[in-house]
């Protein structure tokens, strides 16, 4: 209740956006390769910026 208006950090934030890159290129690995190929690129660029901080 209290941590309802609590900022998140860069970190949490990179850590978010990185779990839900994951997501969805595992969602698209179902229907369209290149798309999820695409999509953990991503995520692994996002990994290399948590890993910097």
């Amino acid at each position: 209740m209290f941590g309802l208006f609590k900022k998140k950090s860069p970190k949490e934030k990179l850590e978010a956006k990185y779990k839900k890159l994951l997501e969805e290129s595992h969602r698209l690995s179902h229907t369209d390769r290149k798309a999820s190929d695409l999509k953990m690129y991503e995520a692994n660029e996002v990994l290399k910026e948590l890993e910097k901080l």
